[in-house]
């Protein structure tokens, strides 16, 4: 069974549309107390404590009943937009989005999607998860954005779309069309990479 560590709509729609069956769990971890500065290492150690925090509260959580026994994989996720060497995560209002998308416009930028794959067995008599591995890797995709217009990047703002994404742009959502092109894996930028977790769960 993978459980996705994640309350993300995004990577819940690609889970279902690779027809991966999961359930999903959020993660309760405060993402504040990891004050790493690294972009690519942070977005790891939040991946890592994202789904670390659930396997420690796994015998709490009620999994379906047909599950007894056997193995179980929990999937934690962080993505970090980085632009000129600053971390992007999401917007705080329309006025900082307004700014980082003056910025970013006619620009490139990475998506940094950390991956961990938690590995174990659980137990629903004894309420015991016994990790056996631990698999971790942050995914990078180089973003090239449109050169936009004032009064398209407010249009857009005002959709309400970027304030819930990390950097401020959804692809798979109406900042799609905003997007020139991708370098990498194109479902790591919104928010998890399947090739990624197909050869890790099938390895």
């Amino acid at each position: 069974m993978l459980i996705l560590a994640s309350a993300s709509q995004s990577r819940k729609k690609l889970l279902e549309n690779c027809q991966i069956e999961f359930i999903q769990i959020s993660s309760d971890f405060d993402e504040t107390t990891i004050k790493e500065k690294n972009i690519f290492n942070l977005a790891l150690e939040l991946s890592f404590q994202k789904a670390n925090r659930l396997s420690e509260n796994i015998q709490n959580i009620s999994l379906p009943e047909e599950f007894n026994y056997g193995p179980l994989e929990i999937l934690g996720c962080d993505s970090i937009f980085e632009f000129k060497g600053e971390a992007y995560g999401k917007p705080s209002n329309k006025e900082e989005a307004f700014i980082r998308w003056k910025k970013m416009s006619g620009e490139s930028g990475f998506l940094h999607t950390g991956h961990t794959l938690i590995i174990g067995s659980f137990n629903s008599t004894s309420k015991i998860f016994k990790i056996t591995e631990i698999r971790k890797k942050t995914v990078s995709s180089r973003v090239y954005f449109s050169y936009l217009e004032d009064w398209e990047i407010k249009s857009y703002i005002d959709t309400n779309e970027p304030l819930y994404c990390a950097g401020g742009f959804a692809l798979e959502g109406i900042g799609g069309r905003y997007i020139e092109k991708i370098e990498g894996c194109f479902s790591n930028v919104m928010g998890l990479s399947l090739p990624w977790l197909r050869e890790n769960l099938y390895r």
